[in-house]
């Protein structure tokens, strides 16, 4: 893939941004930073309106731990296509890595009315809510999650915790029973249920 899209350098600007915001991704997939930094770049200034390529240099400096940065790029992402789910998807991440939680959670929202009934999205709402200190709604969109993906032995134990922290011993001992029942080898549920049973 990466020497097929080579061939695509030397072709005019559309192109030659396209080919390039490829190899981007396909070099950040890859872990190797640097070459998909310089190909972001490449396909940002071959085409400074396209999306992915601008999606791209975002998530190098992203990687490299300079998030008010990155959240420029996806920034401008989102101005040139407002419908850029990667864009707007990462910028959340950002914001929460900038401890900017209203303003995260605003992007999954959106992300939400979007995509509908997408795992990670939910999750990450589910996520914010439980930082924001609100396991009320922080449950309600796991239950929406587990609708989506049932058998997800990760989010039912989570479910299992926030249950048990408010107190309703009944509803944490069924989820943790479902996550032991998908995945038995997870300690912290195997504690919990070891737990249950001898009180």
């Amino acid at each position: 893939a990466l020497e097929t899209l080579k061939m695509f350098e030397q072709k005019d600007s559309n192109v030659k941004s396209a080919a390039a915001t490829n190899l981007s991704f396909l070099y950040y997939l890859e872990n190797e930073l640097a070459q998909a930094a310089n190909y972001a770049d490449l396909a940002v200034i071959s085409d400074r309106y396209n999306p992915a390529a601008l999606t791209n240099k975002g998530n190098t400096i992203f990687a490299k731990g300079d998030y008010e940065k990155a959240a420029e790029f996806y920034k401008e992402a989102l101005g040139n296509d407002s419908s850029c789910t990667e864009a707007l998807y990462n910028l959340g991440l950002t914001y929460k890595k900038l401890n900017r939680i209203d303003e995260a959670l605003d992007c999954f929202l959106k992300l939400h009315a979007i995509l509908g009934n997408s795992a990670q999205v939910l999750h990450q709402i589910a996520n914010i809510y439980e930082i924001m200190g609100d396991p009320n709604q922080a449950i309600e969109w796991l239950l929406q999650l587990i609708s989506v993906v049932p058998t997800d032995p990760h989010v039912l134990s989570k479910l299992g915790k926030l249950y048990d922290n408010e107190g309703d011993k009944s509803q944490a001992f069924h989820y943790y029973c479902e996550s032991y029942r998908y995945f038995p080898s997870n300690i912290e549920v195997i504690e919990w249920l070891g737990a249950y049973y001898i009180d």
